[in-house]
C-alpha cells in the first residue's frame, strides 16, 4: 500500500480546512460553558439539582447513541450534509439553552445540542481521512488540539460574560462558532451540485461499523473490558467535574463563580498536554504502565486532597484531578496496539466507547443524587476516588502484550 503523495495544505481544499477547524472547535465549546454559571442560571430557572446532573450526563448519553446510529445516517446523507446539518442543530439548540425560560426547556435544549455533537464526533474523523489523506496525522493532532482548546475556553470567560451581559449572551454565544462551521460544508455543497462530486461521494462507506460477528465476541475477552473500563474512568471524572466542579469549589472552598470558572478551565486545558505526551509514552517507550499509575496517584491524591483540605492547594488538587484525562488518549492508541486486524480494531473502538460512555453517564447524575442525599461533595467526590481505583486492574490487563486476537484464540480457537 503506497502512501498519498504529499500536495500543499491549502490547495483545493480551504473550505474542507476551515469547515474541519470550525467543527472541531464546536465540538466540545459547549461541554463547559454551562457549569461556572449555574448560580446564575440557577437563580433565574430555580433548575433543580437532579436536573442539573441530567444535563451533566447528557453529553455521554447521546454520543453513545448517536455513535451506533449516525453511521446509518452517513449512508443516507454522506458525510458533509452530516456535518452541515449537525452544526445547524447544534447551533439551533445552544439558542435554545440561552432563551430558555425554566429546567425543562434548558434539559430538552442541552440533549438535542449534544445528539447533535455526537454526530459530530463521528463524523469529522472520517472528513479528515477523506479530504487530508495526505496529512492524517498533522489534522488529527489540530483536530485533538482543538478539541481541548474548546474544552478551557468556554469556563475561563463564561463568567466574566455573563458579569457584562447576562447569562443568556454567555451560553448562547457560542452558537455563533457552529453558524460559522455551516458555511464551507453548505459552499462545497452547492459547488458540487454544480461540478464535480466531493471527495466523500462514492461507492465506500466511510465511517465504519464493527461487524456484529466481532463485536460479539468482545464481552468474552478481559482485554476488552480492560479498555472500555480505561475509556469509562477518563470519560466519568471528566463530565462529573464539566458538570460539578465549579459548584463543588464554591461550595467547598468559599471561592467565587470567576475563580471557580478559571479553575474549571484549568482542569480543561491539562487534557492538552497529557494528549501530546500519552501517545509518546505508549508508541516510541512502551510505558503503558507509567500513564496507567501516574492517572491513578493523581487522580486519587486529588480526591484526598478535595476531601481532607480543599483549601490547603485547590489549584494543585484541580491539576491532580485532571490527570487522568492522559488515559483518553491512551485509550485510542492502545486501540490499534491491542487488535491485530482492521475489524477488531473497529469492534474494539466500537465496544470501548459505548460501555464506557455509559458508565460516564452515571456519574454528573451520581454527584447529584449523592449531594442531595448527604447534603455535602465528599461523598461524589470519594465515589470518583473509588473509580480511579478501578485503573489497577485494567492497567494490569492492558499492559500484557497480547491482543483481543490473541486472547480469543487462547481461550476459544481461531478468530
Amino acid at each position: 500500500m503506497t502512501a498519498s503523495p504529499t500536495r500543499p495544505l491549502w490547495r483545493g481544499r480551504a473550505l474542507a480546512f476551515t469547515g474541519i477547524v470550525l467543527v472541531a472547535f464546536s465540538l466540545r465549546s459547549a461541554v463547559a460553558a454551562l457549569s461556572p454559571i449555574l448560580a446564575e442560571v440557577n437563580a433565574d430557572l430555580h433548575v433543580p439539582t437532579w436536573v442539573v446532573g441530567l444535563i451533566g450526563a447528557a453529553p455521554p448519553i447521546c454520543f453513545a447513541v448517536f455513535g451506533i446510529v449516525t453511521p446509518t445516517l452517513e449512508r443516507r446523507f454522506g458525510l458533509e450534509r452530516l456535518a452541515a446539518a449537525s452544526m445547524l442543530v447544534a447551533a439551533a439548540a445552544m439558542i435554545v439553552r440561552a432563551l430558555a425560560g425554566d429546567g425543562a426547556v434548558l434539559l430538552i435544549g442541552t440533549v438535542v445540542l449534544f445528539a447533535a455533537v455526537g454526530v459530530g464526533n463521528v463524523v469529522l474523523p472520517p472528513l479528515i481521512k477523506a479530504y487530508f489523506p495526505d496529512r492524517t496525522g498533522m489534522m488529527t493532532a489540530l483536530y485533538s488540539s482543538l478539541l481541548a482548546i474548546a474544552a478551557f475556553v468556554p469556563p475561563l470567560v463564561a463568567v466574566p460574560v455573563a458579569d457584562a451581559a447576562g447569562w443568556r449572551v454567555s451560553l448562547g454565544l457560542w452558537a455563533a462558532f457552529a453558524v460559522a462551521a455551516i458555511v464551507p460544508w453548505v459552499t462545497m455543497l452547492v459547488r458540487a451540485r454544480r461540478s464535480s462530486p466531493l471527495p466523500t461521494t462514492g461507492a465506500i462507506d466511510i465511517v465504519e461499523e464493527p461487524t456484529p460477528r466481532v463485536l460479539g465476541r468482545l464481552p468474552r475477552i478481559p482485554l476488552a473490558w480492560a479498555l472500555a473500563l480505561t475509556f469509562a474512568i477518563s470519560a466519568a471524572s471528566v463530565y462529573a467535574c464539566f458538570a460539578w466542579l465549579p459548584v463543588v469549589l464554591v461550595d467547598m472552598t468559599g471561592l467565587d463563580h470567576a475563580a471557580a470558572g478559571a479553575l474549571l478551565s484549568l482542569f480543561g486545558a491539562m487534557g492538552l498536554p497529557w494528549s501530546i505526551l500519552v501517545p509518546i509514552a505508549v508508541t516510541r517507550w512502551n510505558r503503558v504502565g507509567v500513564v496507567y499509575g501516574v492517572a491513578l496517584v493523581a487522580g486519587v491524591a486529588g480526591v484526598l486532597g478535595m476531601v481532607l483540605a480543599p483549601t490547603a492547594a485547590t489549584v494543585l488538587w484541580v491539576i491532580l484531578l485532571g490527570t487522568p484525562q492522559g488515559l483518553f488518549p491512551a485509550v485510542l492508541v492502545m486501540i490499534q496496539r491491542r487488535s491485530r486486524t482492521h475489524e477488531g480494531a473497529v469492534a474494539l473502538s466500537s465496544f470501548s466507547q459505548s460501555v464506557g460512555y455509559a458508565v460516564a453517564a452515571l456519574f454528573p447524575l451520581g454527584f447529584a443524587v449523592l449531594h442531595e442525599a448527604t447534603g455535602d461533595w465528599r461523598g461524589a467526590l470519594v465515589s470518583l476516588g473509588i473509580l480511579f481505583l478501578f485503573t489497577i486492574p485494567a492497567g494490569i490487563i492492558v499492559t500484557r502484550t497480547r491482543t483481543i486476537e490473541d486472547e480469543w484464540e487462547r481461550r476459544h480457537g481461531a478468530w
